[in-house]
């Protein structure tokens, strides 16, 4: 068991129950997660809280840094952590706002109000699922962001 322990060992705990899994195991593991899911293919839409109502559909733009806001064309979708004054370009620019971050009263809830655009706030994971050039649809109405179209689908 020490021989096995060197060449890799994981560890997981479920409820009071402790599993020890052998490099061998977490390869098998591995090739089966890898080979079944496909997280963006998975996830066809992200739920969060309503800033200011509206529906459109457009491309989306993933803006990690302020130097990427510059990428964000007119009615385009801006998908960020969060938002700052920095940011009021792309968001004058943008058609609507998702935010990774946020409650109703932070900086992109309190902007989509005074602009009059749709803002889906608080989805903790749109940064990570959407990406640049993902046609959507930000149902500001429902709080809910649909993948339409992935920018590498075929058809």
């Amino acid at each position: 068991m020490l021989e096995k322990r060197k060449k890799g060992v994981s560890c997981i705990i479920i409820g009071d129950a402790r599993h020890e899994l052998t490099n061998e195991k977490i390869k098998d593991i591995k090739e089966f997660l890898l080979k079944s899911f496909d997280p963006g293919k998975i996830i066809s839409e992200i739920k969060g809280s309503v800033a200011f109502p509206g529906k459109i559909q457009g491309i989306c733009r993933v803006v990690g840094k302020l130097e990427e806001m510059k990428k964000v064309g007119k009615g385009e979708i801006l998908v960020i952590s969060m938002t700052d004054p920095n940011y009021l370009p792309a968001m004058e620019r943008a058609g609507a706002f998702v935010t990774d971050q946020g409650g109703i009263l932070c900086h992109a809830a309190i902007v989509s109000r005074e602009m009059k655009k749709p803002c889906v706030i608080g989805t903790k994971i749109a940064t990570q699922v959407l990406k640049d050039g993902d046609l959507v649809e930000v149902d500001a109405e429902k709080g809910v962001v649909k993948i339409i179209k992935r920018l590498n689908d075929k058809d």
